[in-house]
């Protein structure tokens, strides 16, 4: 019975560390929520208020480095086919204040 006692309390910890390491958030996730900056980042003009709203939801979604890292490559992925200077920008038109530039050049891995 001591056994199985110590062998359940393990399973438990196990599961309690694995669900509790934070999973990076998808490609899906961050392209989703920038569906607001689509004219934006493609044509330029005002910051509409809900791209900024998106924006700020998106770097609070972001918080662990594996988190950062995952954005980082999709935003890097997808400003391959939007506007990069308009992309890069972004952040800081909705007064968001990232870790890093969104650029082709960025190493999302450091």
């Amino acid at each position: 019975m001591a056994f199985a006692l110590r062998f359940f309390t393990c399973l438990v910890l196990t599961v309690f560390v694995v669900a509790s390491v934070d999973a990076a958030i998808t490609c899906g996730t961050v392209t989703g929520s920038l569906v607001p900056c689509a004219t934006y980042l493609t044509k330029g003009g005002a910051v509409p208020p809900p791209c900024c709203a998106a924006v700020k939801k998106l770097n609070g979604m972001a918080q662990t480095t594996p988190d950062r890292q995952a954005a980082c490559k999709c935003l890097k992925a997808a400003a391959k086919s939007i506007n990069p200077s308009l992309a890069s920008g972004l952040p800081g038109k909705c007064g968001v204040s990232i870790p890093y530039p969104i650029s082709m050049n960025t190493n999302c891995d450091t």
